[in-house]
C-alpha cells in the first residue's frame, strides 16, 4: 500500500491556510524546505512500514515514528500519513486528532443561513437527491482522514441510483484492479483509501446497486493542474466518450470538485471535466462543516448552527425557491454534519444513518494477544476482502495522547463494538504480527437477537454478490 507524495495537500506555507506557518525565526522558504524534507521522510517511513506483515504491525511502525519526531514540519506532514492508517484500523477519533484542517472564515464566505430569513434546514439525505434530479453529474467531496465525510455518500448512493445515475467514480481507485466490477467488493489492490472500511463500503455499495465503478486517478506522477487535467480526461474517456447520456456520481477529495475559481496552479478536476463535457454538475461540499477533534478548528457558522438546531443527522439549507445554501463560491450546497458522540470509544455515525447496527466485541477472544485487530468480513466475500468494519482492542490507548479511553469488562479485557449491516459475517481476531488467534461466524439480525458460533465458515463464494440489506432488488446483481 502506498500513497504518492502528490496525494498530499500543498506544502508551501503561504498556500497552507490550515497549517501553522513558520516561526518568526524561520523564513517561508525554510519552512517549505522543512515540509518537503518531512514529506520525503514520511514516504520512507511508510515504505518501511509496508514491509511488515499485517495492517496493525504497519500502523505500529507509523505510530512509533510519529512519537519519536516532534518537529512541527514532520508532525504536520506525517500527521496526515498516520491519520490515514488510523482510519484503516478503525481508530477514527485519533485519526481526526492527528490531522485537522482548521476552518478559518474567509472573505467570500456566505452569510450564515441562520441569518437568512428564507433559508430552512432540511435532511441532506432526501434533499440532495432532489437537487440532483436535473444534473447528469453529481460531485461529492470528502476529507480523506475523516470517514464521517463518506458516511452520507454511502447512504445517498441508493437514492441516486433510483434517480437514474449509473456510474460511480472514486479517487485513488487503482485502474490495475480489473476484477473489481466482477468480484463485487474491494481488496487491498483496489485502491489506497479503500483500505478504510467505510470507503470500502462506499465502493461495495455502489457495486451492489449496479453502478459501473470507474477508476479515474491520474496514472502519471503529475501534480497540481496536470493531475486535475488527467483525472478529468480519465473520467471523460471512461464514461462520456462512449456514453454521452450517462449520469455520473464522483467521489473526490476536498476542492477537486470546486466548479469555479483558481485551484492550486490552475483549475480543478471539476473545471477540466466541464471543459470536456459541457455538462452541468451539482457540487456537494462535505469537508468544511463537520465536527473537528478540537472545537477551536470548527467554522464559526458550523458552531452556531449546531448550538441552535442540534441536528441528529446531516442537514443542508435551501430557500423557498429550492435554492441551496453554500458556504463558499464554486460549490452548490454545503452539508452540516451533526456533533460526534462516542459509544464505547467509537463514533455513533458508524451506524451510517441506521444501515448498520452495533455488535459487542469482548477482548477476551484476543486471548491476551494485545494489541488485537478485530475484523468483520461479509460471509460470502473472500478473505482478501476489505472488512465491513475493523478496530483494535488494546489494554492502553493506541496513541500516547489518545482521546479514546479503553472500556474494560469485569474480567479486565478491553471491549467495544463493531458496526455491521444485518447479515452473516466472519470475525477474525489477530495479533500485532498478523497471526489469527480466534475466528467465529456471526449473524447480525435486523430485529435483534444476534447469533454467533465458533466453527469454521464454509468457503466464501467469489464473483458477483447478492444485495446488501436495504438495497432495492431491482438494482441487485444476479
Amino acid at each position: 500500500m502506498s500513497a504518492p507524495l502528490r496525494l498530499l495537500p500543498l506544502l508551501a506555507c503561504a498556500l497552507l491556510a490550515w497549517a501553522p506557518c513558520a516561526s518568526r525565526a524561520q523564513t517561508a522558504a525554510e519552512w517549505q524546505a522543512a515540509q518537503l524534507a518531512a514529506a520525503n521522510k514520511s514516504e520512507k517511513i511508510m515504505t518501511e512500514a509496508n514491509t511488515h506483515k499485517g495492517l496493525l504491525a504497519q500502523y505500529q511502525v507509523m505510530r512509533n515514528a510519529y512519537n519519536e519526531d516532534r518537529s512541527p514540519a514532520f508532525r504536520l506532514i506525517f500527521g496526515q500519513y498516520i491519520s490515514w492508517y488510523q482510519t484503516f484500523i478503525g481508530d477514527y477519533p485519533d485519526a481526526a486528532a492527528s490531522f485537522s484542517i482548521k476552518q478559518v472564515p474567509e472573505q467570500d464566505d456566505a452569510p450564515s443561513p441562520l441569518s437568512l430569513h428564507d433559508y430552512n434546514p432540511l435532511p441532506a439525505l432526501t434533499t440532495i437527491p432532489e437537487l440532483a434530479r436535473s444534473y447528469p453529474i453529481v460531485l461529492l467531496n470528502e476529507a480523506h482522514n475523516v470517514p464521517l465525510t463518506r458516511s452520507l455518500t454511502v447512504q445517498l448512493l441508493s437514492r441516486l441510483r433510483e434517480q437514474g445515475f449509473t456510474y460511480f467514480a472514486a479517487e485513488t481507485l487503482y485502474q490495475t484492479d480489473t476484477g473489481l466490477q466482477a468480484r463485487g467488493y474491494p481488496v487491498d489492490k483496489s485502491g489506497f483509501y479503500t483500505a478504510e472500511p467505510v470507503c470500502a463500503e462506499m465502493v461495495r455499495t455502489a457495486l451492489k446497486l449496479g453502478f459501473k465503478v470507474v477508476a479515474y486517478e491520474a496514472l502519471s506522477n503529475a501534480t497540481g493542474d496536470a493531475r486535475e487535467t488527467e483525472q478529468a480526461k480519465n473520467l471523460y474517456e471512461a464514461v462520456f466518450k462512449h456514453d454521452p447520456k450517462a449520469r455520473l456520481v464522483v467521489d473526490a477529495g476536498y476542492a477537486h470538485i470546486v466548479k469555479s475559481g483558481r485551484y492550486l496552479d490552475g483549475s480543478s478536476m471539476a473545471e477540466h471535466l466541464y471543459k470536456l463535457t459541457g455538462l452541468p454538475m451539482l457540487s456537494v461540499e462535505q469537508t468544511m462543516l463537520y465536527p473537528h477533534a478540537f472545537a477551536s478548528d470548527d467554522h464559526p457558522v458550523y458552531t452556531a448552527v449546531m448550538q441552535q438546531l442540534h441536528p441528529a443527522a446531516p442537514i443542508v439549507f435551501t430557500n423557498a425557491a429550492g435554492k441551496p445554501w453554500s458556504l463558499r463560491p464554486g460549490y452548490d450546497v454545503s452539508v452540516f454534519f451533526p456533533p460526534r458522540h462516542l459509544v464505547h470509544g467509537r463514533p455513533d455515525w458508524l451506524t451510517l444513518g441506521g444501515l448498520r447496527k452495533p455488535w459487542f466485541v469482548d477482548g477476551a477472544r484476543c486471548q491476551q494477544h494485545y494489541p488485537c485487530l478485530v475484523e468483520a468480513r461479509y460471509a460470502d466475500e473472500g478473505d482478501d476482502a476489505i472488512p465491513a468494519d475493523r478496530m483494535v482492542l488494546d489494554l492502553a490507548p493506541l496513541m500516547a495522547a489518545s482521546m479514546v479511553k479503553v472500556t474494560t469488562s469485569a474480567q479486565g479485557a478491553p471491549s467495544t463494538e463493531l458496526y455491521l449491516r444485518p447479515g452473516k459475517y466472519r470475525l477474525r481476531f489477530s495479533s500485532a504480527g498478523g497471526d489469527q488467534v480466534y475466528r467465529q461466524n456471526i449473524t447480525v439480525r435486523a430485529e435483534g437477537g444476534n447469533d454467533e458460533q465458533r466453527e469454521a465458515s464454509p468457503e466464501p463464494r467469489q464473483g458477483p454478490q447478492p444485495c446488501l440489506p436495504g438495497v432495492p432488488l431491482r438494482y441487485c446483481r444476479s
